[in-house]
């Protein structure tokens, strides 16, 4: 299959009064036609600037990408002009954000938040226009779709905006959509709906996602290939059955174990990951996790470590990644 994205070496700064935040330092990934890519860490470990880099929406100033290249079919996005770069958004990219509330304008329909862009991307009249958002919404699954079109966001539930989202999102056919934790604001059944409802999507209309999540457990069903990041750094990456059954690095483990589980007494403590993440503008050259981690050695004060492969296709960045007893960890 061939490579719909490729990032190489990609560098995401912010230049604060505290000093430079790299928010994104140099993470490199590929996602292929119709593939799902999970990027999984925790808030502040530069995931969701990562996704708003592909699609140049890193607000500038603060913000910069200041290095790498982001190559879409081909392309690199970091050439495109303005005009040129408006032109993949929504049309060949497109992005679901994380709180649909704040994401959808308060004051205007449904049915035209959904129809502009079919107007500015496609030249739709304003009957194949509605038209097409009716399809769309009862696409996602939203019941009476004719009748939502003349409806505001704040008639909808929280679930339903979420479909929205989708809906715009898949109003183009894009050939990749990003997903920026797409149920953080929702709860576990409408959660599972969500997951379920892009997942059939995204397979059935051959459409590539990448999902960003700070949940392990969400995208263990769901994705093809896992991007675990830490610091801004890429920490692990491979095949979702690899990082769930034969995780390389501890902060993947840590993030494993914390995990809810079906399998173990109602009594048992969750083992939440010790600590607080680093601060991004005051990084050194000792692993980042160090501070941490269970597993720490002498040398991982001295040097951070490369992203070095494992296994075929799996990576790890850790100086004790053969040390690690992954048993009684794995998410089924």
């Amino acid at each position: 299959m061939a490579n719909l994205l490729e990032i190489e070496g990609l560098q995401t700064q912010f230049f604060t009064s505290a000093g430079t935040v790299k928010a994104v330092d140099g993470i490199s990934y590929d996602v292929e036609e119709g593939e799902t890519v999970a990027v999984v860490g925790e808030s502040g470990c530069g995931k969701s600037v990562s996704a708003l880099s592909i699609l140049r929406l890193v607000a500038d100033p603060p913000g910069k990408v200041v290095g790498g290249t982001i190559k879409f079919q081909g392309r690199d996005l970091l050439q495109l002009s303005d005009q040129e770069m408006r032109s993949v958004r929504g049309n060949d990219i497109a992005m679901i954000f994380q709180e649909p509330m704040t994401s959808l304008n308060p004051v205007l329909t449904i049915g035209l938040q959904i129809t502009e862009t079919l107007q500015h991307h496609l030249g739709m009249n304003e009957e194949e226009c509605n038209a097409r958002a009716v399809e769309l919404l009862g696409m996602v699954g939203i019941s009476e779709p004719d009748r939502r079109l003349a409806q505001y966001p704040h008639h909808l539930s929280g679930g339903m905006r979420q479909r929205v989202m989708i809906a715009i999102a898949l109003a183009c056919e894009p050939k990749l959509i990003i997903a920026d934790e797409p149920t953080t604001a929702l709860d576990v059944t409408i959660q599972a709906q969500i997951l379920e409802l892009m997942k059939d999507l995204t397979r059935r209309l051959d459409v590539a996602l990448i999902i960003i999540t700070h949940n392990l457990g969400v995208v263990a069903r769901y994705a093809d290939r896992v991007n675990v990041m830490y610091a801004g750094r890429i920490i692990e990456t491979g095949t979702a059955e690899e990082i769930y059954h034969n995780p390389k690095h501890p902060y993947t483990l840590a993030l494993l174990r914390s995990v809810p589980r079906l399998d173990q007494p109602r009594a048992a403590k969750l083992d939440p990951v010790e600590g607080q993440p680093p601060d991004l503008a005051r990084l050194g050259r000792d692993c980042p996790f160090r501070p941490r981690c269970r597993f720490a050695t002498d040398k991982c004060a001295q040097e951070r470590p490369e992203l070095l492969e494992v296994s075929s296709g799996h990576y790890s960045a850790c100086w004790e990644k053969d040390n690690l007893t992954s048993a009684g960890n794995t998410v089924s």
